[in-house]
């Protein structure tokens, strides 16, 4: 493949990774956004390849291997987009962000003890396998850990919430900026001083963080596998893999500080604060509920059937009881009722940047009637009904009315202004935050215990009985 031809190819991926990564932004427009990124890496990939064709530095065990790693990774990676459920997202995405990150410290690893091999002789080539390898072990730490904290199979040990931990984590960047300053001045000496280091110091950063946090921790690991991708590129010297890498960079950065805006809580808190939870019990913002009013579907069923507008706040409940295709049912037989729905999509609901969006997408909920928390906030006043599914800490309104919280500033929505409001949970266990929600002892909200598919069910089957929604 001719030179000309090989850099047209780069080209038309960057391009095309670009116009993916802006359509990203809205609902409507992610999924062709998400197939044409995917488009574009294709053609980073051939175009890779078809750069090495007939080279005498690849021989055939080489390609034995490439071909056999795209396979197995290509495999893998269809099973995982078919068998992972929507309650399993955030991992898979802090998985991934692990896989990225794992990439680049591999490459710069081999040219740091292959240098001639790919020619990474130079001072830039240097300074950005220092780069790739410490941003890399970070990211495949940290995001090993996030996933672990997610799927529930690590919780932070009572250690990690004392300020020890950050005597142990300055060490361990001291300590890696020793052996990144030995590699720049001695070339391969100082290398797995500075992975190990690096990769404990992701275990360390990443582990004292609570799962009320893990959006904006999601979204900056993402910012650093870009990162990390960028300085790969410099190590072998691929401009695509450089842009691509800073275009990933700088969006997942971006992303990170909207998150940390939708929580607000600034990035130091975030990654230096620990637990939000730990910080609850210490604010009194615990506390025994007194006064609960529960209801039945069946109440719950004439209420909606009188409504004229109904606003749904879906949560992390929704996702984990694998409801949103019942909640669809639910709300086409209210549209055809004549009553006007809406979703309130909080930015950090869930547990990931657009977790709700995709949920509800997957169950063909039209785009217009997803309402970002800005734009719906002022709605609520005239709204007749508010189901609330799972979701907690983004609907407590202490974070405007309790200056002691710490939820206090929190962006939240606005559900208690309206005429009546359902909280379907299972119980009357807290949010991430640990908090005590104020919501649900007021006078317009009545809970409906259980789960919620199984109650979404109860209540389709109610509506059917009121006739909502027949002809």
């Amino acid at each position: 493949m001719s030179d000309f031809l090989k850099y047209a190819i780069d080209l038309v991926a960057v391009l095309l990774l670009a116009f993916g990564i802006k359509g990203l932004s809205k609902v409507r427009s992610a999924r062709g956004a998400n197939q044409l990124a995917a488009v574009a890496m294709a053609l980073a990939v051939i175009g890779l390849l078809g750069s090495y064709l007939g080279q005498p530095s690849l021989n055939a065990q080489a390609w034995v291997w490439i071909i056999a790693g795209t396979a197995v990774g290509g495999v893998l990676g269809a099973i995982t987009a078919q068998r992972v459920p929507m309650t399993s997202m955030p991992e898979v995405v802090a998985l991934f962000n692990g896989c990225g990150g794992m990439s680049s410290l591999l490459v710069a690893l081999a040219a740091a003890l292959y240098p001639a091999a790919l020619d990474a002789t130079g001072i830039v080539a240097v300074v950005s396998i220092v780069i790739s390898v410490f941003v890399g072990s970070i990211t495949f730490t940290g995001s090993i850990v996030a996933m672990a904290k997610l799927q529930g199979w690590l919780s932070t040990p009572p250690w990690m919430q004392s300020k020890a931990r950050h005597v142990v984590n300055i060490a361990l960047a001291v300590v890696s900026l020793i052996a990144a300053v030995e590699m720049i001045r001695n070339g391969g000496s100082g290398l797995w001083l500075l992975v190990v280091a690096s990769a404990l110091l992701g275990v360390g950063v990443t582990l004292p963080i609570g799962g009320a946090d893990m959006p904006v921790v999601i979204s900056l690991l993402n910012s650093y596998s870009g990162v990390a991708a960028a300085a790969a590129g410099f190590v072998v010297g691929s401009q695509l893999l450089i842009v691509a890498g800073a275009m990933v960079g700088a969006a997942g950065l971006i992303l990170t500080q909207v998150m940390c805006n939708g929580m607000n809580r600034s990035l130091v808190s975030v990654l230096f604060g620990g637990a939000l939870g730990a910080s609850s019990t210490a604010s009194g913002g615990g506390g025994e509920y007194t006064n609960i009013t529960s209801c039945s579907v069946e109440e719950c069923a004439l209420t909606l059937e009188a409504a004229e507008r109904v606003i749904i706040v879906p949560g992390y409940g929704l996702a984990v009881a694998q409801a949103q295709h019942t909640l669809r049912e639910v709300t086409r037989s209210l549209e055809a009722a004549g009553i006007e729905v809406a979703y309130a999509i909080h930015p950090v609901a869930g547990r990931m940047p657009g977790h709700m969006n995709v949920l509800l997408a997957e169950a063909d909920v039209p785009y217009e009637q997803l309402k970002e928390m800005d734009v719906i906030n002022p709605d609520f006043p005239a709204t007749d009904v508010v189901l609330v599914l799972g979701a907690n800490d983004v609907v407590n309104p202490q974070a405007k009315t309790d200056p002691n919280s710490p939820l206090y500033g929190m962006p939240v929505l606005d559900v208690q202004q309206a005429r009546t409001v359902f909280v379907v949970k299972r119980g009357m266990s807290a949010g991430y935050s640990g908090i005590k929600n104020d919501l649900f002892e007021l006078g317009n909200t009545s809970m409906v215990f259980g789960d919620a598919k199984k109650v979404l069910g109860d209540l389709l089957g109610e509506l059917k009985e009121l006739g909502v929604g027949k002809k």
